[in-house]
């Protein structure tokens, strides 16, 4: 674990990634697709940090093209891209069980930056 790993909160802008990137943080990217909209979180050893602005507020990205550009800038090469969506379907009955953040990592489709 990098020690910078201990001073990151629940959030963290693109400057206080590009600081802990430089000094040995190596977190595992998730990129989640929440109908049509993204949002970037970085899974580290003391929790997750979800890419934020300066004033803390969420950033969201329309598409992932701008995300492989602003992280791949940074010298991160891949993620992993999750989905929050629906997990059954009330109309027919048919039930479901929402996934775990675990889940969604381990079923997620790897995408690159780089």
């Amino acid at each position: 674990m990098a020690a910078i790993d201990l001073s990151l909160g629940d959030h963290i802008t693109l400057k206080e990634l590009s600081h802990a990137l430089s000094h040995g943080f190596s977190p595992i990217v998730e990129v989640e697709s929440m109908d049509g909209i993204y949002t970037v979180r970085f899974h580290h050893a003391n929790g997750v940090s979800t890419l934020s602005d300066k004033q803390g507020k969420t950033c969201t990205f329309l598409g992932t093209g701008e995300i492989r550009d602003l992280l791949g800038g940074l010298g991160l090469t891949h993620g992993v891209l999750t989905w929050s969506d629906q997990c059954g379907d009330e109309m027919i009955g048919v039930p479901g069980h929402a996934m775990t953040p675990d889940e969604m990592l381990t079923h997620g489709t790897r995408i690159a930056f780089r």
